[in-house]
Order: C-alpha cells, then sequence, then structure tokens
C-alpha cells in the first residue's frame, strides 16, 4: 500500500513539472513577434543549475513536494511550511527558466 502512496505521489510531482515546463514553452512564445525562442533565462550571479538543484533536492528531503501538492490543492499551511512552498516553485521556475533540464 505504501508503494502505490509513493507512485502516486511521484505520478502527481510529474505532472506538476511537465504543467511547469509547459508554462515556461507557452512563455517562450510570448515574444514580440510570435516567433523563435528567447533562449535560456540567465541565473542570478553566484547561482548555479548545481546550486539550484542542492536546494531543490533538501526541500526535497523536507517533504517539501506534499506540501506543494497540497497547496496546488488548496489546503491550508502553516506560515513555515507557505515559505518552503514559495521557496520550492521559486526556485524550479528559475531552474527550468534557465534550462538546467536539459
Amino acid at each position: 500500500m505504501k508503494e502505490a502512496s509513493v507512485a502516486r505521489t511521484m505520478s502527481s510531482v510529474l505532472k506538476c513539472l511537465a504543467a511547469a515546463a509547459a508554462v515556461v514553452a507557452l512563455a517562450g512564445c510570448s515574444d514580440s513577434d510570435g516567433f523563435g525562442d528567447p533562449g535560456a533565462m540567465p541565473l542570478a550571479s553566484g547561482q548555479s543549475c548545481g546550486s539550484i538543484r542542492q536546494e531543490l533536492d533538501r526541500l526535497d528531503k523536507k517533504g517539501t513536494q506534499s506540501k506543494v501538492e497540497a497547496a496546488s490543492q488548496g489546503k491550508k499551511l502553516s506560515a513555515d511550511a507557505r515559505a518552503d512552498v514559495d521557496r520550492y516553485n521559486s526556485l524550479l521556475n528559475q531552474y527550468l527558466g534557465a534550462r538546467c533540464h536539459v
């Protein structure tokens, strides 16, 4: 039963990542002439794909993915959990926008 729960959670996480990737891809279609690829977004000074991935992994180990899912379902979260969710989403947007996943 635990394996089924993990599989459902992973499936939900993958769906969220796919949705985030789709949003990033669609944002790339919004340049002025409607054509072309704007390219990867630059990372902030001192950041790298590796450093963002490390922080995402750290948040994953804290169980942030389940909090992200709870937030997306409209469930109430503590202030600390909400901060983790916001940080996770911000990092994920940076990671995908910089095309670290490619």
